[in-house]
């Protein structure tokens, strides 16, 4: 396999400018640059930029993947909206991790294990921008999930307690999905942590409630809104309003998006009870298989019941077919006239007609006593004489 390397980052908040996309040609004379996107590949050679300095000045998304496994996904997002110390709360070594720049945090998710299947063409970040997005708006379930596979590649001391446990994860969404496809996190470990996880809250208000918050609201607040909304500079004024709504109406700490249990489970506890559910797993996947077979053999013998009686009281004709096909001399109608053999053996054995069967057999052998090849083909197939 020759070798592939990917590589795409996304403007979502504002577009480029003509001066910073003329700095991103700088670094690449064949990538296709447009005012919210860079997207280039390599089969030989490097990139010659820098992804974490360019997340900093010009992008809010990154991926990057290599066919030797490498999987590295970036988002950046405003600090107002997902509290850098929440964010570390789930962050390790490489797995997970995370950075702040000016009004910013930037997520870092790395993979490095190898995937089982290699697609040039299935590129993630499109399915995956919406967890930015999510994120904004208190859900931290791909938070957790980058601890996971933390967890997952030994990143994580089997004593470690968990980080807060988000509801929901036993229903992940597209973009959660995606996300557990593009960094191989292992599903028997997501059963393992989703089994103390509370099932997501409904988030929605009534419109009653929305205009009771609203006309309590201080004038001064609405006129700040207005006047981002106005500007145009700021995209994220309705996320933040909508999460300061929430709080204030339910008195939920960040979005209630982290459980408030405390019965937080360690590391090992987690891995151990993924080894239980991979286990139960592949047992009732072999009942499964074992079922199918089973059934497939019955579908099998009922077919071929089905067909030996067609073919009874019309024996001699199939033993003329069987001598016309012999004598063509061809190895491909040798295995023809084996098989109809076949088929007089089992009907025979059928109306307890054997021993006629043994002595036309017996009769066949004698016929064709120099021809190896047909004689090897009838002792393969169990056709003794």
């Amino acid at each position: 396999m020759s070798e592939y390397q990917y590589y795409e980052f996304r403007a979502v908040d504002r577009p480029l400018a003509q001066w910073e996309m003329d700095e991103l040609r700088a670094c690449s004379s064949r990538a296709r640059i447009s005012p919210h996107s860079f997207v280039n590949f390599y089969n030989w050679g490097n990139f010659k930029g820098d992804p974490d300095e360019w997340m900093e000045k010009y992008f809010d998304a990154f991926l990057y993947l290599a066919n030797w496994g490498t999987r590295w996904l970036m988002l950046r997002v405003p600090k107002r909206l997902l509290d850098p110390g929440t964010a570390r709360e789930y962050c390790t070594d490489d797995a997970l991790s995370c950075r702040t720049k000016g009004d910013h945090l930037i997520l870092s998710f790395l993979s490095e294990e190898e995937a089982d299947e290699w697609d040039e063409e299935e590129h993630f970040l499109a399915s995956l921008l919406p967890l930015r997005s999510d994120l904004m708006q208190g859900d931290y379930r791909c938070l957790y999930l980058g601890w996971l596979l933390a967890v997952q590649v030994g990143e994580v001391d089997d004593d470690d307690l968990e980080p807060p446990l988000p509801p929901g994860l036993g229903a992940l969404n597209a973009q959660l999905r995606s996300l557990v496809d593009f960094l191989n996190i292992d599903l028997d470990l997501i059963a393992a942590a989703e089994e103390k996880s509370k099932t997501v809250p409904a988030r929605g208000l009534s419109k009653e409630d929305t205009s009771r918050w609203l006309a309590k609201l201080p004038s001064s607040d609405k006129d700040d809104v207005l006047m981002r909304l106005l500007g145009g500079e700021d995209p994220h004024v309705g996320a933040e309003l909508r999460n300061r709504m929430l709080r204030e109406i339910r008195g939920e700490g960040e979005l209630g998006s982290r459980s408030t249990t405390s019965a937080r489970r360690t590391a090992g506890q987690l891995l151990a009870r993924c080894e239980v559910i991979e286990e139960q797993r592949r047992k009732r996947q072999d009942e499964r298989q074992a079922r199918e077979r089973a059934q497939r053999e019955r579908t099998e013998a009922e077919e071929r019941r089905k067909r030996l009686e067609s073919l009874a009281g019309k024996e001699n004709a199939v033993w003329e077919q069987v001598d016309k096909l012999i004598g063509t001399r061809q190895p491909a109608r040798y295995d023809e006239a084996v098989a109809l053999l076949k088929d007089l053996h089992d009907l025979a054995h059928m109306k307890g007609t054997s021993a006629e069967f043994g002595h036309r057999m017996n009769a066949l052998y004698r016929e064709h006593a120099k021809k190896v090849t047909l004689l090897d083909r009838f002792r393969e197939a169990d056709l003794s004489s």
